[in-house]
């Protein structure tokens, strides 16, 4: 483990728990002792929700560095390494700073005070206060009204993409209850940009939020849109304020990503800086952000496969996450590429909210318990699942090693090429990117 691991760690074990929603006193504490950082960022934008906030910093930072200007970012989880998640001015953070600003950061906060989230998340605010930058994108860790990053006295604007039922010991069992925790990033005279909701219930509870915090709305689908051209090789953005016509389709794969590109777009009228039609364009073919529908095309995975057969990964674990995840399976559909999936999930997620409405692409699925997650499903209490739900050829499997090769042995017999697709937690796919070196 690097150094910043094991000072993480130490938080994590004094404190009990990675996560403590609340904005609690030993962490408004830290953050006074560390000079109050929050307070002296470059202008910022504060991006929560459920399923594509990630990828709309990922659109919104392409956007910003397409214009010359730099931008710091703090998005989680990581895949690999904790340092993922802090970039700094467009270059992640140094392993020997992120070690320094958190051994500063230890012998200021309260022994056992704070959580490890807490702890990553003032690392970050004080790196972005201690460097220059035009412009500065958080992405909530979870919910929003008591998320560590919900500090800022006054953002440039906020973002919510679209809701989903997830964290629901901690965020409420019903969208009205979900979408009232996500609002808590608005504030009063600051506009707050909103994806499509997939129910009226979201979209109702996010209007009477707004109205009682006084922010003014732009909702996806009314005050904003997208639309691709019929042809399928564009599509173009529009607004009361502005349209953006021949847009190149993101280089992030999926139709879901059309949106959370718009979801950029719109956001970026807040920036203190004009964000250009051309930069757009460009922002959209130079995008990424790893673990959403990536292929893998090298490395040392792709090999246990037969020849001809692809490696996908994707950290979709929600009924959201299902539904576009679907939705590219119809597509693909096209080429006749059969469809084999390795499959974990942790126990805090609902394997049947996610695989309904995938199963009936998928062939077959090795199921897999990810490493180092004691709240991890087993292979073989996921694989049981699975098959309660009407699947068929689903084996549990020791690991990632032992399931692509079940699938290879299993492909090699009815000689097909199939397209392998790892899914079901973004902790998952860091361990596979991390196997695949």
């Amino acid at each position: 483990m690097d150094f910043s691991g094991d000072i993480l760690e130490r938080f994590r074990v004094a404190h009990g728990k990675d996560i403590d929603l609340g904005l609690r006193a030993p962490y408004l504490d830290l953050l006074a002792a560390m000079g109050s950082p929050e307070k002296h960022l470059p202008p910022a934008l504060v991006v929560g929700g459920t399923n594509g906030k990630g990828s709309t910093c990922a659109f919104l930072r392409a956007m910003i560095e397409a214009t010359g200007r730099s931008v710091h970012v703090f998005t989680s989880p990581h895949l690999v390494a904790f340092y993922e998640r802090i970039r700094i001015a467009g270059k992640l953070i140094g392993e020997s700073e992120l070690a320094s600003i958190l051994t500063e950061i230890e012998g200021k906060a309260e022994k056992g005070g704070v959580s490890l989230f807490e702890a990553i998340t003032a690392a970050a605010l004080t790196a972005f206060a201690r460097h220059k930058a035009d412009a500065t994108l958080l992405e909530v860790g979870l919910g929003g009204r008591l998320d560590s990053t919900n500090v800022l006295p006054a953002p440039l604007g906020t973002v919510i993409s679209r809701l989903s039922f997830d964290h629901r010991a901690f965020l409420g069992e019903s969208m009205a209850q979900i979408a009232y925790e996500k609002a808590g990033i608005m504030r009063k005279d600051v506009s707050c940009f909103i994806a499509p909701q997939p129910s009226r219930e979201a979209l109702t509870s996010l209007k009477e939020q707004a109205a009682e915090k006084g922010a003014p709305l732009a909702i996806g689908g009314k005050d904003w849109r997208i639309e691709e051209d019929p042809a399928g090789r564009s599509f173009r953005y529009i607004s009361k304020e502005r349209s953006v016509e021949g847009l190149p389709l993101p280089a992030l794969i999926g139709k879901h990503q059309l949106w959370n590109a718009g979801l950029a777009i719109a956001a970026s009228s807040a920036l203190p800086f004009p964000v250009p039609d051309e930069a757009i364009r460009k922002a959209m073919t130079t995008v990424t952000w790893a673990g959403r529908l990536q292929r893998l095309t090298g490395g040392k995975l792709l090999p246990l496969l037969l020849t001809g057969s692809e490696l996908w990964l994707d950290g979709g674990h929600n009924d959201s996450a299902g539904e576009v995840l679907a939705a590219q399976m119809d597509q693909w559909l096209t080429d006749d590429k059969p469809l084999d999936l390795i499959y974990g999930m942790l126990t805090t997620k609902v394997p049947e909210e996610f695989l309904t409405p995938i199963l009936p692409y998928v062939r077959r699925i090795r199921t897999v318990r990810i490493d180092g997650e004691t709240a991890g499903f087993s292979a073989e209490s996921l694989a049981a699942r699975v098959a309660a739900m009407g699947a068929r050829d689903v084996h549990p499997c020791e690991s990632l090693h032992e399931a692509l090769r079940s699938l290879a042995h299993a492909a090699k017999y009815d000689n097909s090429m199939p397209r392998c697709l790892i899914t079901g937690s973004l902790y998952l796919v860091g361990q596979a990117l991390k196997e695949n070196g």
